[in-house]
């Protein structure tokens, strides 16, 4: 397996581009099975979830689907396959976002439950019940999810809790349902926008993307469109750390600021200096680093998927800080290893307390899932000698290039093999 290496401690400068939102990109890959036409995604990051999706798509009977420089195309047509087996779909929790397509589609779908991080448990409860209101038969048999309907009827459903997947896969299956769809408590999320983007620049007619209430009025057919995916907003808070722990000045491009407001609010609190110009955020290396608090909540509160870089950061950082997580239940799995590199951390249930400043040292770590990957990075970027990050693939699944544009940035760094 590669290992990333990580000689600190780094001081970063330059520019550095941000890929295209993994998490917008593979509901939009999900959405090409709805569409009659050919289809052209911009700005899509080369990442191993990508490729997983890809492949799902090329089993399920996709004609011509290639992506080369960051622009996907594929030629649209009823797909062949209704089943997403397990061995293309083990690795990642997004394959369950081919169900509500399929359906709406073909009448018929069987997708294995999916698989992913180790970061706790992410029922898909919502998406079953939900179908089952649109008029769906559905069973779970030996581990797959299968489902049949003759055509799929626009309802109301509500959300008890959030559900960022759950509120994509009924926008993808109602955009073809017989009538009219309302999803009430629905994600918020950007890439839920982008999705209702690329869907109604296909023919769909969607509204209220981005609140809590989505209308969906269902169309006989789509057709092939372009459309470039939004930035990444986790890899751009992921580059704001880096700087912000390694007391560096780095402008990062192609980002949006406004997906990012709590984030950037709380690196303020921090005392990391930042200037917003147009789609460019730059890192001043001034200052001293504050501890701040921290709880992770849907969007637009601060996300679970920055919670260990943050951690990472608040390690470096004058205080004593206070991070609750309460999205998913196992998301502390990195504390262990910032703790080898020297962090003081204390873990309460759900909620880690860190003491700082601490010097870190490099050490031998390992990555247990993508996110506690980049926070490692982080850390090691930050550290005093030499960090080898083992499982290096769990950072292949959503970022893009990763030690390449560090290593643009200065950093001493490097993939390594075995």
């Amino acid at each position: 397996m590669d290992k990333i290496r990580i000689q600190g401690p780094c001081r970063l400068h330059g520019k550095v581009r941000v890929s295209g939102a993994k998490n917008a990109v593979l509901p939009e890959l999900a959405a090409m099975l709805l569409v009659e036409g050919p289809v052209s995604l911009r700005n899509v990051p080369v990442v191993r979830d990508v490729q997983t999706m890809i492949k799902v798509l090329r089993h399920l009977g996709m004609r011509d689907v290639t992506l080369d420089g960051g622009t996907l195309r594929a030629e649209g047509g009823a797909p062949g396959e209704p089943e997403a087996p397990y061995d293309l779909v083990r690795t990642m929790r997004a394959s369950i976002l081919v169900l509500g397509p399929l359906l709406a589609r073909l009448g018929r779908a069987k997708v294995s439950l999916p698989g992913g991080c180790a970061i706790g448990a992410r029922p898909i409860d919502y998406h079953i019940e939900a179908l089952r209101r649109m008029g769906a038969e559905i069973a779970i048999e030996h581990g797959y999810v299968v489902a049949s309907c003759a055509r799929l009827k626009g309802a109301e459903i509500v959300f008890d809790d959030r559900t960022v997947t759950g509120t994509e896969n009924l926008m993808m299956a109602a955009a073809l349902a017989d009538g009219r769809t309302v999803l009430k408590g629905c994600a918020l999320e950007p890439e839920v926008v982008d999705l209702a983007r690329f869907l109604n620049a296909c023919g769909a007619r969607i509204e209220g993307a981005g609140t809590g209430r989505i209308v969906i009025e269902g169309v006989p057919r789509l057709h092939g469109a372009e459309h470039t995916v939004i930035p990444d907003r986790i890899e751009t808070g992921t580059f704001l750390m880096a700087a912000a722990a390694t007391r560096s000045g780095i402008t990062i491009e192609r980002c949006d600021a406004g997906h990012l407001e709590s984030v950037l609010d709380k690196l303020q609190e921090c005392g990391v200096a930042l200037r917003v110009d147009g789609d460019a955020i730059a890192v001043q290396p001034d200052g001293s680093l504050r501890a701040a608090n921290v709880t992770t909540r849907p969007y637009p509160d601060f996300p679970t998927d920055l919670q260990a870089q943050f951690m990472a950061l608040m390690a470096r950082a004058e205080g004593v800080s206070i991070i609750n997580e309460t999205v998913f239940e196992n998301r502390l799995m990195h504390v262990g290893e910032l703790r080898r590199m020297g962090a003081r951390i204390v873990v309460d249930g759900q909620t880690a307390i860190v003491a700082g400043p601490a010097p870190l040292s490099g050490a031998q770590v390992m990555a247990s899932d993508l996110r506690a990957s980049a926070c490692l990075i982080v850390a090691g970027l930050a550290a005093d000698g030499e960090t080898v990050i083992n499982r290096a693939y769990h950072i292949d699944r959503g970022y893009e290039r990763v030690e390449t544009k560090l290593q643009g940035l200065g950093a001493r760094i490097e993939r390594i093999s075995g």
